[in-house]
């Protein structure tokens, strides 16, 4: 801190001297000769659909940005570590694609079909050079909540041969999920293409970092339940709907008795083997540039202890089981079962498009090129419609996946293109050499590639720090996906996300702003010392924007701040004027019978004594001013009020106890926009600070804003835009001199 003052009293102050007029809004719209020029939406139509020759290139390159980069590769840069980074991410799906499909319900073959089809289409139409595309964990885990869902083992349950014995046809309840994961896939595929279309890459910001980070955090807990049974052996009930992670913990806990003990022994003993080994591949990371393929290397040995001890008969250990060789032929989506699962792929389509984007822009950042977020959408909703009639899950990007294909010297999506290649070789050749891994060992591989989502528990700490409202929406997020499934938690996520936006410009900072003395800067006087309240002007401001849900509030933080409370002072002042005019009506119907009564005295003495001379009537009768003018027997007579009548004069008024402003000076500055309640919020300040006497002035008003007040009616012949200017200094100075002289402001620092 110390330092810092240091470094305030070392700099230079470059000293300025302005002197110009003070300016409202007319004056600066005249100054600046504000431009009307606005294009309709007609000819921006017209522009749209106007096709030319350069600007079809320009679409097409753009909707298959291969095309434009491709021709262009610097191969002799490139080309050596595109190479050594596709076969290492090509390594990596191996056991990743296995172990996510797991996560789907579907056989393990099946992830290695979705590490190779929506790959090779990313390829050609995605924008980011450096994301790994395929297989992800909370993207299976969605699917999984899918499959099971709609072919739950109870639809492939039948009578067995033994009494009060059932068993379960594996093969049709397999093909059945394929199906369904399949289909849920193309359609959130086709919902990616449509939000591509129509260019609707900013809904993404609704998933801030907070939430996507707690989000993965809790999938990842999804995750983590359902491989449960996996790693002890156990066939725990499938549970759909809400809390039904913890009706699974609970039916865990009650079959721990039933666990396959060889089952758990490979599961702890690959849990162990797999963390000991990433550390010293970690170690020998600084020495060795290509990383360390763990994983592989645990499945290869994984498997041949399973072959050689042969798990599977002796210890009952479940495999993976038969993994055919080849690639599957296209087949049409269940279109039958589209209507049942519409939700759960828009969710899909949205936390797919969310991970892959934030780290697309990430690495875009890092190394200084451009992510399109539309064209995103549409590789990735390619890549999934595709994938899906060739029997693929939905896809997304691995964060692992993308730090291994940057660190290995990849460069572009050349290297995603071996990858797909490398899972290519082994879907044809190699992939039936697995038959015999332990599907434990598939899960533990999970759990450890999890463990980097575990540690984001972390952010609560430092969110608590640094922002608390984005700590509750981490908290909220986590509770509501552990309870709800991951489709209904995100989207209660994101509605509360939406509403801690909507209660926070409900809460807004309202304060009172003061002049820094020899400045023209206004700041909040209890946030600073030295500053100080321009006396007979108040400056009121809000720290967000005026609308419908916090008019009321505005209005009630002016009359607080202000010390004034106008409806209040109006309703004594109307209740004083309704006292007024009684005492008028009473002193006027006093006054009209008494001059009734002297009119009867005097036309009583008139025929008594008929000649009076004007002169001595005046001075008998003071009250009564009497000349006579003789028009047949006509008498006209006037009487002046009497004494005792009292006159009220009407005017604003004031309360001794509550001193008056002369003005109040309303900045505007923070508020972006104004809604029809707002501009009524605004127009009812001015007319009943006005009723009492007191004048407003608006500031630092943006151009929509203007608009929206021109709109509402906010002007007339008698409010006009003198009462806004640029600046507070203006309306400070305006408001000092009178509205009536050309006020020149000087500031000299």
């Amino acid at each position: 801190m110390e330092e810092d003052m240091k470094d305030c009293e070392l700099r230079k102050r470059v000293p300025y001297h302005i002197q110009r007029e003070v300016l409202d809004e007319l004056s600066v719209d005249q100054v600046a000769e504000k431009s009307d020029f606005n294009i309709s939406v007609k000819e921006k139509l017209k522009d749209a659909v106007r096709c030319t020759g350069p600007k079809a290139k320009s679409c097409f390159l753009s909707f298959v940005p291969l095309l434009a980069w491709l021709p262009k590769y610097p191969f002799r840069e490139n080309a050596i570590g595109d190479l050594i980074s596709g076969i290492s991410v090509g390594i990596m799906h191996l056991p990743q694609g296995m172990a996510y499909a797991l996560l789907a319900a579907v056989p393990p073959v099946f992830g290695l079909y979705s590490s190779f089809y929506p790959i090779l289409i990313y390829f050609i139409f995605g924008t980011s050079k450096h994301i790994s595309v395929g297989t992800y964990a909370v993207m299976s885990v969605m699917i999984g909540s899918v499959t099971e869902r709609l072919a739950p083992d109870s639809d492939f349950t039948f009578p067995g041969n033994e009494t009060n014995s059932t068993y379960i046809d594996f093969g049709s309840r397999d093909a059945e999920r394929v199906k369904i994961a399949a289909t849920v896939t193309f359609l959130s595929g086709i919902f990616q293409l449509l939000l591509g279309v129509v260019r609707f890459g900013f809904v993404v910001t609704y998933l801030s970092e907070p939430l996507v980070r707690s989000y993965t955090t809790a999938a990842a807990i999804h995750v983590i339940v359902s491989q449960l049974k996996y790693s002890f052996g156990i066939n725990p009930h499938r549970y759909s709907g809400p809390l039904s992670l913890i009706y699974t913990v609970i039916e865990i806990c009650a079959l721990l008795g039933k666990t396959n003990i060889g089952t758990l022994v490979v599961s702890i003993v690959t849990i162990v083997g797999l963390i000991i080994a990433k550390e010293l591949s970690a170690l020998a990371a600084k020495k060795i540039p290509i990383p360390i393929p763990v994983e592989l290397i645990t499945i290869i040995i994984a498997t041949v202890v399973s072959w050689y001890m042969d798990l599977k008969t002796i210890y009952k250990v479940e495999v993976v089981g038969e993994i055919p060789s080849g690639l599957q032929a296209p087949v049409a989506p269940k279109v039958s079962q589209l209507g049942s699962m519409v939700g759960d792929a828009f969710a899909l389509a949205v936390v797919g498009y969310g991970i892959a984007i934030s780290l697309g822009r990430i690495f875009a950042l890092k190394y200084a090129y451009k992510v399109d977020s539309n064209q995103e959408l549409i590789a990735l909703g390619l890549s999934n419609s595709i994938g899906g009639l060739f029997s693929c899950f939905a896809i997304s990007c691995s964060m692992s996946r993308s730090m291994v294909q940057v660190s290995t010297g990849g460069k572009s999506q050349v290297a995603g293109a071996i990858s797909a290649l490398v899972i290519l070789v082994i879907l044809l050749k190699i992939g039936e050499l697995f038959e015999e891994l332990p599907k434990a060992v598939l899960a533990a591989i999970i759990y450890v590639n999890l463990q980097g989502m575990m540690k984001q528990f972390g952010d609560i700490c430092s969110l608590w720090r640094t922002n608390k409202v984005d700590m509750v929406v981490w908290v909220m997020t986590m509770i509501l996906t552990i309870l709800f499934n991951p489709d209904m938690g995100l989207a209660a996520s994101i509605a509360f996300s939406i509403l801690t936006v909507v209660f926070r410009t409900q809460l807004p900072k309202y304060s009172i702003l003061g002049q820094i003395p020899g400045t023209d800067i206004y700041k909040p006087v209890e946030d600073y010392n030295q500053v100080k309240e321009i006396p007979g002007i108040t400056i009121f401001r809000s720290s967000a924007t005026l609308y419908f849900a916090n008019a009321e509030m505005y209005i009630d933080a002016l009359y607080e701040k202000t010390g004034v409370d106008v409806a209040k002072l109006l309703s004594h002042k109307k209740k004083l004027e309704a006292k007024r005019l009684r005492k008028e009506k009473k002193a006027a119907k006093k006054a009209k019978k008494e001059a009734k009564k002297r009119a009867k005295e005097a036309a009583r003495q008139a025929k008594e004594e008929p000649v009076f001379s004007d002169t001595e009537e005046s001075e008998e009768e003071p009250e009564l001013a009497s000349h006579s003018q003789t028009n047949g027997n006509v008498h006209e007579l006037s009487f002046k009020e009497p004494k005792d009548v009292v006159v009220l004069e009407a005017g604003p008024y004031t309360d001794p106890d509550t001193p008056l402003p002369k003005a109040i000076v309303l900045d505007l500055s923070p508020v972006n926009f104004l809604d029809t309640v707002g501009v009524k919020t605004l127009r009812n300040i001015y007319k009943d600070y006005g009723e009492a006497g007191v004048q407003v002035y608006l500031c630092g008003c943006q151009r929509g804003v203007v608009e929206s007040m021109e709109k509402g009616d906010f002007f007339n012949e008698k409010v006009t835009k003198s009462i806004l200017f640029s600046t507070v200094h203006d309306a400070v100075l305006y408001c000092q001199q009178g509205n009536n002289e050309k006020v020149m402001q000087g500031t000299h620092l």
